[in-house]
């Protein structure tokens, strides 16, 4: 080839002359040059399909999108009516227990303190960087799973686990190790998400592992949580539905069992068929939030003048949260908190199909997913929609642990809600990009002396 374009290049020179030719190999070098930089840039780490669309739909980078104010606003209302719901239905214990009606909002004030600067930092940082992170985190979380289960027990119950006056709960940073592992490894498998072994065994070994740590603790709720959320992802990345049925279908007698082979679980789950026979024990609680909801009406007894918080309903500013903000602010409390819970999770899955690379998209979904869970399942014990599963409404509940890290989960969204996204151009860019393309040179010869015309369309 090269013989052959030295050949070429002389009979050019021949033809055309030194002068005329040197300046057509000129010009034929700075159109080359304008066609590579105008080419599309194509990143040799995607798959060769990949590069063959990104050929085809020319796409550009945008700058950094703003934070989410959507977003904000929801998480902001969200801890704004929980922080009041809160102070309101702990006042009196606080007041003849402890003798500091502002004990509970002060410790809550402290938290939501803390959990801000862990959104700043969810928000700041590359989330790209967890990956790198993604078994470390797994293998601590596992670590203090099993931590937890050494500790003195509370309220029966080993779930957490004590430093100093604070307690810590490790099933929250499992939760973050768990949907950052789906993450990663979905998004590395992508075409083999569909088989069994490689696909699908793995990612549920993870799962079953925390879920088994969790059992022990014991903590039914949060292995249900993640459990679901689990699946969820797996069901979004294309995992067969056959595979999903036959695991729900396989732990059904684990669960039986588990139900029928614990005595206080089989009478929770009694009493939540026939609540009435069970008022002064594993219904109470129930029976009292649903006497807190039903009184409020429309729109409520006023803050601080309910009845079910002077000590009939134990633990209210826990997972039972939502019965006090039915009795103080009515149907229109409960809608709001339902209104704000649904921004979040609309924002999160449109932060989830905009994320720019495949790991920030199922991390979004997966952080998603996860509140979803969790605000159906407190919702629904709440409403005596299933029985009660001791989880707590996300940004709502009181909390040390919970609510930190729910709140880096937060920021993680905004992150990959903010980073710049590639988009295919418009059609305007696209005529410019093809008609930049069809720039080529032509040399024309005659018969006559030497004539050569270039012409640039």
């Amino acid at each position: 080839m090269a013989v052959l374009r030295r050949i070429s290049d002389r009979r050019g020179e021949k033809r055309l002359g030194a002068p005329r030719f040197a300046k057509l190999t000129e010009l034929m070098r700075r159109l080359r040059a304008r066609r590579a930089a105008d080419a599309p840039t194509i990143d040799p780490t995607l798959p060769a399909t990949a590069q063959v669309v990104a050929i085809q739909h020319p796409s550009a980078t945008l700058p950094e999108r703003p934070y989410d104010l959507w977003l904000l606003t929801a998480v902001l209302g969200l801890l704004g009516m929980g922080t009041v719901a809160i102070y309101s239905s702990t006042a009196a214990d606080g007041l003849t227990r402890l003798n500091d009606a502002y004990y509970y909002l002060e410790r809550q004030l402290t938290f939501i303190g803390i959990g801000g600067v862990a959104l700043w930092i969810g928000a700041r940082i590359d989330y790209r960087r967890l990956k790198q992170w993604t078994y470390p985190l797994l293998m601590l979380s596992l670590m203090l799973l099993a931590v937890a289960l050494l500790a003195p027990a509370r309220n029966g119950a080993s779930r957490w686990i004590p430093l100093g006056p604070l307690t810590f709960q490790p099933v929250e940073i499992a939760k973050l190790a768990l949907v950052t592992y789906l993450a990663a490894s979905l998004g590395r498998k992508a075409d083999r998400v569909t088989t069994f072994t490689v696909g699908f065994v793995p990612h549920l070994v993870v799962c079953g592992a925390m879920m088994v740590l969790l059992l022990k603790q014991p903590d039914l709720g949060s292995s249900i949580v993640i459990g679901a959320t689990t699946l969820g992802m797996l069901f979004m990345a294309g995992t067969r539905v056959s595979y999903i049925l036959l695991a729900v279908l396989a732990s059904a007698p684990v669960a039986y069992h588990l139900v029928v082979g614990t005595p206080w679980r089989l009478q929770r789950f009694l009493a939540y068929f026939n609540p009435e026979a069970y008022a002064n024990g594993e219904a109470y609680q129930f029976l009292q939030a649903r006497l807190a909801m039903g009184s409020g009406g429309m729109f409520g007894a006023g803050l601080g003048d309910g009845h079910q918080s002077l000590g009939y309903m134990p633990e209210a500013h826990n997972d039972f949260i939502l019965a006090p903000i039915g009795e103080e602010m009515g149907y229109l409390g409960v809608a709001a908190i339902l209104i704000l819970f649904g921004m979040l999770l609309w924002r999160g899955i449109r932060a989830a199909l905009g994320a720019r690379d495949v790991f920030g998209g199922y991390l979004a979904f997966g952080i998603t997913l996860l509140f979803a869970v969790q605000v159906l399942f407190n919702v629904g014990v709440v409403l005596g929609v299933v029985p009660n599963k001791g989880i707590t409404l996300p940004l709502v509940s009181y909390g040390g642990s919970s609510l930190v890290v729910t709140m880096l989960l937060v920021g993680l969204l905004l992150n990959v809600g903010r980073r710049p996204e590639r988009r295919t151009v418009t059609a305007e860019q696209q005529r410019e990009l093809a008609r930049r393309k069809r720039v080529r040179v032509r040399v024309v010869t005659g018969s006559g002396p030497a004539r050569g015309a270039a012409c640039a369309s």
